[in-house]
């Protein structure tokens, strides 16, 4: 009885957020009265976070199931961007409790005792996965987890809840099939372009031209954060803008 509940909570928050949503609606849709609900998961709010808890548990529960740590690094994270992709355009309805809970500025998973724990072995797992990389090789730089997350989340989460505005917008619709397939391909280029220091036309499907190069050492411009001149250095170095990816690492650095 708890779970059909919950299941039908989640689909009564995702669609009417937490102030429209209705106790009997949820009674009904769950095949229960409004006395079992009460017993066997609380108040109103009680409820809500039991299905935010539920949603973050499965999509964590599903993130250890993608055997990141026996994947090659630069496949590893090709791996977690396409779930969090298509995991995000399979449940509509995890996004709309995110939109929902952000709105509340997270006053009700601030009560939650289970949400952090949930999150650490995660991190973890994608820290395994760039420290791996640098040892290899395959990765320049040692990017924070938290960090790398977030912006993989942002490219997957922002496209998709205001693809319809978008659309519009951009005069494209961006939920065809052959736009999502561009817009994934796009991801995993851009995330793999920061962490290789490669271009991102080399892990494209279609991949660019590249263009010739002369014999001479290239150049690259340091890019200063508060005046100063722009110094050259040889082709090779590594830097960043303000800290955005993090500093080059050698083998065996942990950062």
């Amino acid at each position: 009885m708890r779970l059909r509940i919950l299941e039908a909570a989640k689909q009564e928050f995702a669609a009417h957020g937490l102030a429209g949503a209705r106790v009997d609606r949820i009674a009904a849709k769950a095949g229960a009265n409004k006395r079992m609900l009460y017993y066997h998961v609380g108040k109103k709010d009680d409820l809500y976070l039991a299905v935010l808890e539920g949603a973050y548990e499965k999509i964590r529960v599903e993130e250890r199931g993608l055997d990141l740590e026996h994947l090659d690094p630069p496949r590893a994270i090709e791996r977690l961007i396409d779930f969090t992709w298509n995991y995000f355009i399979r449940n509509p309805e995890f996004l709309a409790l995110l939109n929902t809970e952000n709105l509340a500025k997270a006053r009700h998973l601030k009560r939650s005792t289970k949400v952090k724990s949930m999150h650490s072995p995660f991190v973890e797992m994608i820290r395994t996965v760039v420290r791996r990389g640098v040892e290899s090789g395959d990765f320049v730089v040692a990017v924070d987890p938290v960090q790398l997350y977030i912006s993989i989340a942002a490219l997957c989460f922002f496209y998709l809840s205001n693809s319809a505005t978008l659309s519009v917008i951009f005069g494209r619709d961006l939920l065809t099939k052959e736009a999502k397939d561009e817009r994934l391909e796009h991801m995993v280029a851009l995330v793999l372009a920061a962490l290789t220091g490669k271009s991102a036309a080399v892990f494209g499907k279609d991949k660019a031209p590249r263009l010739k190069h002369s014999a001479a050492p290239q150049q690259v411009v340091i890019l200063r954060e508060s005046g100063g001149s722009s110094t050259p250095r040889p082709h090779g170095s590594i830097t960043t803008a303000s800290g955005i990816l993090g500093r080059p690492v050698k083998p065996g650095d942990d950062g």
